[in-house]
């Protein structure tokens, strides 16, 4: 499957050199609530699924680095993966997770010039808060977009571009980036 689904990305785009790993889901499941079927999606999107598409890219990040070319994996966090957010847990957990795989993959990888950076935005202005079916929680969210500007899909995408820009032997490990207003 993994050979597959590189073959077919290479059949349009060429070997892969750059993974932008942002698959996510946020959940808010108050532990006590007991929404174990809500646990397991965050965990199987957040962590499982960004462990695959490390597996499916990593030979060609690796050619590519061998080649001499940049070869950069950009695994998308959170800063709940360093935070406590109440009825977050789970979600905070696999971002953690995510987060310490990164720098456990950086150790394994950069000395074979793959660089691998943790980008662990706060509050984006995404679809990602409308999976929140907790009533408190949608209010919570909705005082804090009225609080401040939150980031924008833009922002994250030009911080990733000036991140992958820099020259070959420089690497970001860890950015945590997040609007100013957010504390």
């Amino acid at each position: 499957m993994r050979a597959r689904i590189r073959l077919i990305i290479a059949d349009g785009l060429g070997r892969v050199d750059l993974v932008v790993n942002n698959a996510g889901v946020m959940l808010a499941a108050p532990f006590a609530d007991g929404r174990a079927g809500e646990w397991q999606r965050m965990i199987d999107t957040n962590l499982s699924g960004a462990l695959r598409v490390v597996d499916v890219f990593l030979p060609d990040l690796l050619a590519a680095a061998a080649d001499g070319r940049t070869a950069d994996l950009v695994n998308i966090s959170s800063v709940a993966a360093h935070g406590v957010f109440p009825s977050f847990a789970v979600y905070c957990a696999t971002k953690a997770a995510l987060s310490h795989f990164s720098r456990n993959l950086r150790a394994e990888l950069g000395p074979r010039k793959v660089r691998v950076t943790s980008i662990e935005p706060g509050l984006v202005a995404t679809e990602l808060q409308g999976h929140v079916d907790h009533p408190d929680v949608n209010a919570a969210i909705d005082d804090w977009r009225e609080a401040f500007d939150w980031l924008s899909d833009a922002d994250l995408a030009e911080l990733i571009a000036f991140t992958v820009a820099r020259p070959r032997h420089v690497n970001f490990p860890q950015i945590v980036a997040m609007p100013t207003g957010q504390v």
